[in-house]
Formats: C-alpha cells, sequence, structure tokens
C-alpha cells in the first residue's frame, strides 16, 4: 500500500510540474516577434539608414501596379537619397527623349522631419536631384510595412508599397 501511494504522490508531482511548466502560447510567441519587428523597424529609423524595397506602384488616377520582387529600390542615408523607382503617370516638363525611365535620382536629403505616430512613423525630406526637387513623404510602420509617396515639380504624384529594411553591407560600401 505505502509503495501504491508513494508512486501516486511522484507521479501526481510530475504531471503537476510539468502542467505549471508550460511552454509560450502561440499568442505570445507572436507578440514577442511583433516586439522584437517593433525595436528592429525603430531603430533602422532612428539611424536614418534604410533600403526601401517597393512591392507595388499606386500612380494618381490609375490602377495599381504590381512590381518585380527586390527590382525596385530607394536607398536613405542621413548623406545620400539613391531613387531607382519606376514611373507611371502624368509628367508635366519632362525632357524630350529623356533617358530616365522613372524616377531615378540621388541627392543629399534636407528638412529631414520624423514623426512617431500611433503604429508606426512618418518621415518627410526633400532631396534636390539634377533637374527636379522630389518631396519624399514616408508612412513607417511597426511590422516594417511603409508606403512612400513623391512628389515632384515635373510629374504628377505618384506612391509606392513596400517594405523598408537594413542595407547590405555590399551597398554601404558603394
Amino acid at each position: 500500500m505505502k509503495t501504491k501511494l508513494s508512486f501516486l504522490l511522484v507521479l501526481l508531482t510530475f504531471i503537476t510540474s510539468n502542467g505549471f511548466a508550460q511552454e509560450k502560447t502561440k499568442k505570445q510567441l507572436k507578440a514577442e516577434r511583433e516586439l522584437q519587428k517593433q525595436k528592429e523597424t525603430e531603430a533602422l529609423i532612428n539611424s536614418k539608414n534604410f533600403v526601401f524595397d517597393a512591392e507595388r506602384a499606386n500612380p494618381m488616377g490609375y490602377r495599381t501596379i504590381i512590381l518585380d520582387f527586390n527590382t525596385y529600390t530607394m536607398k536613405v542615408s542621413e548623406e545620400k537619397v539613391t531613387c531607382d523607382l519606376p514611373y507611371f503617370g502624368r509628367g508635366y516638363n519632362v525632357a524630350y527623349g529623356s533617358s530616365d525611365g522613372g524616377m531615378k535620382f540621388e541627392g543629399k536629403p534636407e528638412n529631414i522631419t520624423i514623426e512617431n505616430k500611433k503604429k508606426g512613423y512618418n518621415i518627410k525630406m526633400t532631396v534636390k536631384g539634377e533637374r527636379d526637387v522630389y518631396v519624399l513623404l514616408f508612412s513607417v510602420f511597426y511590422d516594417g510595412g511603409a508606403n512612400v509617396s513623391i512628389n515632384s515639380n515635373n510629374r504628377g504624384v505618384i506612391s509606392y508599397d513596400g517594405k523598408i529594411r537594413a542595407p547590405k553591407t555590399e551597398e554601404n560600401k558603394k
């Protein structure tokens, strides 16, 4: 009888100890992943050094256009913005036979403002290109999703949906 009681006591102890030492639930794991992504996004925004990968173009007055994956990017740093995005829309003052087939420009960002919003950040900057002045408006969400709206003197407004990421080391060397 004593052995049965001892066995039952050991079994009960084993069962209750496993019951209290549960693994994290799916909800807790998801919340941790979201918090980690939020911290990564915040670090990218604060460093003012990130790459925007465009996934969709939203021209004013036209339908949404899905872009090739990882083909069109905008590299942003405090020293220089390099944009290589396609353009769909209306041009007001574009040189005849111009070889730029899209929003392609480089320049130093000026008047950078960063606002912390409820679910992300709004970043505004002005870039003077070779032939035009561009006003860039970024809406960056905590999950890394982003939208950038480009306003130009010579072309109609266009916006792009995509994601931001940290620049790769080869991109920093260039």
